[in-house]
């Protein structure tokens, strides 16, 4: 019988109570006496005195046990291949959930969306620093309540795409229907096309870009940020405007209530070249007109009452 360590014995005499097991119990458990060589309990014999008394010997196990996953994937530096995902097929749940699973550290950081099919609700939430690209247009709130991705659709988006971002960029290569990027508190939306009316309604933070032309209401009662349009603006710009700055290359047809026109300072200049060059336009951004409040309607006076 092998010679026992004073650990391995304390070990086994825990286990006395397992001696006096009956006949038909069989109890096996390993004792470990250095790094590379294990001990086992094995029953030779029964007690001459006492049948239910098990004698056991010690018996080396030459196999190390093994612990963790027998069969483990590898570990993949850097990004890997654009991952596809098939809208028509495999269902806007299914994505979502997807997309909301992929954490600050997934190197899946690639996406691509085909069939939407102007599908609504379309990569909603994120919170990943990936980049996804939709094949086509999109329904309601495609994008809304981003953070940190940048979503490109190559296709024209539906009402309140990008509605409630909070960072991240979102860029439409066609138009944007009513109130894109409504009450966003950050990031960047970018509008290849026209957008058409209240873009930009209680915007809080957000960057707008427009490359073409925008609807009526726009930037009414935006709070901060800047919705910036490189081509032409539609009546009641910036109604009941709080501290949003807005730049007009070309013409607005009428302002709203409490907005007029201010002076483009050195600061605008450089905010606006800034967003330019993000957003892709080529303009100077000397070319713009910039528009704000007045700043009389923040507590009422009846004096002002025919304009609220």
């Amino acid at each position: 019988m092998a010679k026992l360590s004073k650990a391995a014995l304390t070990i086994l005499m825990a286990f006395s109570p397992l001696l006096l097991a009956p006949k038909t119990a069989l109890v096996l458990f390993a004792i470990r006496l250095h790094a590379s060589r294990l001990l086992w309990l094995k029953p030779i014999n029964m007690s001459p005195l006492d049948r239910n008394i098990v004698l056991w010997s010690i018996c080396p196990i030459s196999i190390m046990p093994v612990f963790g996953n027998q069969n483990p994937q590898p570990f993949i530096f850097g990004h890997i291949k654009m991952q596809i995902f098939d809208l028509e097929t495999q269902g806007l749940r299914a994505l979502n959930e997807t997309l909301h699973a992929q954490a600050n550290t997934t190197n899946q950081t690639h996406w691509q969306i085909t069939n939407p099919k102007g599908s609504h609700a379309i990569a909603v939430g994120l919170d990943a620093p990936i980049e996804v690209t939709v094949k086509g247009s999109t329904g309601y709130y495609c994008g809304g309540m981003n953070k940190q991705a940048t979503i490109n659709i190559h296709g024209s988006a539906g009402p309140g795409v990008a509605e409630n971002m909070m960072s991240g960029m979102v860029i439409i290569e066609g138009d944007a229907s009513q109130y894109a990027g409504a009450t966003g508190n950050g990031g960047l939306l970018v509008i290849k096309g026209n957008a058409s009316s209240r873009c930009g309604i209680s915007m809080k933070g957000i960057d707008i870009v427009v490359h073409g032309n925008i609807g009526h209401m726009s930037a009414f009662m935006a709070q901060s940020g800047n919705l910036v349009v490189l081509g032409d603006a539609g009546e009641a710009l910036g109604d009941s405007l709080y501290e949003a700055r807005l730049f007009v290359r070309g013409a607005v047809k009428s302002l709203g209530a409490d907005c007029i026109e201010k002076e483009m300072r050195a600061e605008h200049i450089e905010i606006l070249r800034d967003l330019l060059a993000k957003s892709g336009a080529t303009c100077a951004p000397e070319e713009f007109r910039r528009y704000g409040s007045a700043r009389q309607l923040y507590n009422f006076n009846i004096d002002n009452a025919s304009a609220y």
